[in-house]
């Protein structure tokens, strides 16, 4: 985890204007050797001056001490520098000062201003004091001397401090920018975290409801079938054995295709969940595609499909029911998801007649068209006398139809009819 910029302005651990202690004691110490050494400078100037001893070293001392303010106010440094230059003081506070003042974040104008009277000001007083040695018989190099020396010193003084400023600024405010951008990026790598999570809690949500309904298409029809030819069982077990025999057997196969198809599914689920266990970026979304694939098969190797209505018709009239089929249009091939889908509406819808209206006529109706395909379930009012088997509804049938027809960009409508029976109809578009 970076630091964020912010933690970096209220983070102070120093007194007054400086942000650590460090940078206290630093300034502090230069400023103390600055004041000694222009304490002793102020010595001779006193001297040249005729001024007392004392007010030239007192002089000296309070002129090398600004430079503990270097870092509040680096311009008061510099100007105090260019001040005592005639008096050949302050070389340390100079160096320091014009060191700082680049350093800071001043406008170039004005370093640039500071610098170049720094510059000016040395080369005036070293011009001057090495013609007068020279004048005095204390150096003789020739008159090429004196302007080369003015001119090396002020540059040797000037040019280093301020150039090393330059880039310790540069390199500070770059180190800035990669801060804030390290942080900016943490950011938003902390909120695509949060919207990856968002994601993935959506997408397990998802797959769960998926799962849920592909169980409760499999094996809800079965176990409903079982359950009426269970009553029809109990209703003819004395009038006609032959029947009832019939009808047990029914009841059998359709409860072992039903415990084979739900723990074809439940091994799928125990597989996923072992697989995200030993690999925690393996998706739920893997399980549900699985489960979906194991729901299919169970019904046939390559999944329901339309060709599969008249088997499924066939098991809803051996139970009692009468079933009219009837297909418009000519029959062809739709993508896997198409036919799944309307495979299972005419299957929940069958199962719903089961449930709620045992013995009613029921017509099934699919109309293959240019660029959909449409189908409707459509049962008539139950017979007074017809036997109820008293099914349960978790009320997630027409629920679970409306999900898979509106996630194909289908419509899906139902509801009771005007002679007291009730309709489901579904159009899926055929890409």
């Amino acid at each position: 985890m970076t630091t964020t910029g912010e933690k970096h302005v209220t983070a102070r651990g120093g007194p007054w204007w400086w942000a650590r202690r460090r940078s206290a004691v630093l300034d502090v110490g230069s400023g103390v050797v600055s004041a000694l050494e222009c304490g002793l400078e102020g010595i001779p100037f006193a001297r040249d001056a005729g001024i007392p001893v004392a007010a030239g070293v007192l002089f000296g001392v309070l002129a090398g001490s600004v430079l503990v303010v270097r870092r509040r106010w680096p311009i008061a440094v510099v100007l105090v520098t260019i001040a005592v230059t005639p008096a050949q003081m302050a070389f340390l506070m100079g160096i320091v000062g014009l060191y700082t003042l680049a350093a800071s974040e001043l406008p170039r104008r004005i370093i640039g201003l500071l610098a170049g009277m720094s510059l000016v000001g040395t080369l005036i007083v070293t011009f001057v004091r090495v013609r007068q040695s020279m004048g005095r018989g204390d150096v003789d190099l020739g008159d090429w001397f004196v302007p080369f020396a003015a001119i090396t010193t002020s540059l040797g003084l000037t040019a280093p401090p301020v150039l090393l400023g330059l880039y310790i600024g540069a390199r500070r405010r770059l180190m800035e920018s990669l801060r804030e951008r390290a942080d900016s990026l943490e950011r938003e790598l902390q909120l695509l975290a949060e919207r990856a999570e968002e994601r993935a809690e959506w997408a397990r949500n998802e797959e769960r409801t998926r799962i849920a309904r592909e169980m409760h298409d499999v094996v809800a029809h079965r176990v409903s079938l079982m359950v009426v030819h269970a009553a029809a069982l109990q209703a003819v077990a004395r009038k006609d054995p032959e029947k009832a025999v019939r009808n047990a057997a029914l009841v059998g196969d359709m409860g072992r295709q039903a415990l084979t198809e739900l723990r074809e599914m439940l091994g799928v689920l125990r597989a996923g969940g072992e697989a995200t266990r030993r690999e925690p970026e393996v998706p739920l979304a893997a399980v549900g595609v699985a489960a979906a694939a194991a729901a299919s098969r169970a019904v046939d190797e390559e999944g329901p499909c339309l060709s599969d209505l008249d088997e499924l018709i066939g098991q809803s009239a051996a139970a009692g029911m009468v079933v009219d089929l009837s297909v418009e249009g000519e029959a062809r091939s739709y993508p896997p998801e198409v036919e799944q889908t309307a495979y299972r509406v005419v299957q929940e819808a069958l199962t719903n007649v089961h449930k709620h209206a045992a013995g009613a006529k029921t017509h099934v109706r699919v109309a293959h068209r240019v660029s959909e395909i449409a189908m409707q379930v459509e049962n008539e009012p139950p017979e007074a006398a017809a036997s109820s088997a008293r099914l349960p509804s978790g009320g997630n049938g027409l629920v679970g139809m409306k999900e898979r027809v509106s996630a194909l960009g289908g419509v899906f409508v139902s509801g009771p009819t005007e002679s007291g029976g009730f309709r489901v109809s579904a159009v899926i578009p055929a890409a």
